[in-house]
Formats: structure tokens, sequence, C-alpha cells
């Protein structure tokens, strides 16, 4: 299991994954699931990925390779965000036509589920929700954020606090605090957090972050959370039904 977060508003785009891939209690690895393709001054598009950690690997490898090997279209060629969401999709559809089949045989369903987000020039930054059969739906001003892998854990404090308007730095925070109520709940998240704040017209990956277990102002953040909820709660007051 894994959990990713992408959210749109009016200045940017805030991205993050969590790192954990496990196939039982005894076996767990770190895979980083974010992955970022940009051009200098042209474009930055950035990809989380969830499900079956072999096919979220074909597929970005497709893209990668599409790239070097100047296949067209790819998502450097790609002239839009809904044209490089359509290559993604390609790229899962591929896949799935290679290896759905051999998955099935060992009883293992196609699982795979991919944020992009980014922005190319001539447009602004937008966001879109992938599915295993590679089509997709686009974020909407009603609809600002997605989330892949184990969302309810985190969706309460998004749907809280996510508005068009909101600062970017303020969405870095909410998410953060989105992945310490998920990580608390269920053991298949785990650090560390990738993740990656983009301000439209930037074209710039500079803000990327890996936020460790160790890392001071996550550790700020979470305690701050905990006791804030503690306090808040203790001042409610108690039913007075009976």
């Amino acid at each position: 299991m894994t959990y990713c977060v992408g959210i749109l508003l009016d200045t940017g785009l805030v991205m993050a994954s969590d790192s954990r891939t496990n196939a039982g209690v005894d076996h767990v690895a770190i895979f980083p699931k974010m992955n970022i393709f940009s051009q200098a001054d042209e474009r930055v598009l950035v990809l989380l990925t969830s499900g079956n950690l072999a096919i979220s690997q074909a597929v970005i490898n497709r893209l990668q390779k599409d790239i070097t090997e100047s296949v067209v279209p790819n998502l450097y060629t790609a002239v839009s965000m809904f044209e490089a969401a359509r290559i993604v999709g390609d790229a899962v559809r591929a896949v799935h036509h290679e290896d759905a089949e051999h998955l099935r045989r060992h009883a293992s369903d196609f699982s795979q589920a991919i944020l992009l987000g980014g922005q190319i020039v001539g447009e602004r930054p937008r966001l879109f929700n992938i599915y295993a059969a590679g089509n997709f739906i686009e974020a909407v001003p009603e609809t600002s954020y997605f989330q892949i892998g184990e969302t309810k854990y985190g969706k309460p404090i998004l749907d809280r606090v996510i508005g068009n308007h909101t600062d970017l730095d303020e969405m870095a925070k909410c998410t953060l605090i989105s992945f310490d109520s998920t990580i608390r709940s269920n053991l298949s998240v785990g650090m560390p957090i990738d993740l990656f704040i983009y301000r439209a017209d930037s074209y710039s990956t500079a803000c990327k972050k890996r936020i460790t277990d160790a890392d001071p102002y996550f550790n700020q953040l979470r305690r701050g959370w905990a006791e804030g909820l503690k306090k808040v709660f203790s001042e409610l007051p108690a039913p007075d039904w009976c």
C-alpha cells in the first residue's frame, strides 16, 4: 500500500508520496514513488504512483525510453498537460497489454494508479488522476485535489483546509499533517515522505524535499498537531443528555 496526494491551487501544486512498499509484515522496503520530468523554462511534470511496484516501474521506464529514443509523442513533446496525461495513460495500457494476462494467471490484479501534475508553457498548472485502464480525470475548482493508495485517514484534514486560494506553504503543512494521520493509522504507509512544491510559471524543480523520521520540522508539526487536537477535545462540552 502507499499514500500519495496531489493538490492544485491558483498559485501552483503540492505533490507528496510516501516510500514504503511491503509484501507482508516481514518484507518491508523503501522505493521512491515520485518521478519528475522537466525541461528548463518549458515544462515540469510530476508523477506519483500507487499499486503494484513492478507495474509502476514498467510504466515509468516506458515513458523514459520513449524520450531517450525520441518516440513521438512523449512527455517532452507534449504540447499540453492533457496530451501528457494521454501519453501516460497509453503507457499504462501498453504495460497492461504485456502483463495483465500473466498477472491473472498468478491470481494478481493489474493494480495501478497515477497522479500527474505540472505545467507546460502556454497553459496554467494542471492535475490529473490516471486509472489502471489508462483513462483519467482532471482536477477542477470544486475538486482540487486527488489521493491514491490509502486515502481515508488523511482525507478529513484536506477537506477542512483546502481552498483554491490557500497559500502553497500552508497547503504543504496540511499535506504533511495528512501524512502523519495516515502513518499513525496504517502500518503499510511509512517514511520517508517525498514532498514537491511547484510555484506556477517557475518551471523549477528546486523545491523538492525528502522528509525522514529525523526531520525537525515534521516532528514539530506532528507534536503540535497531536497536542492541539487533545487540547481542543478537552475544551469541548460533554453531552448532557442524561
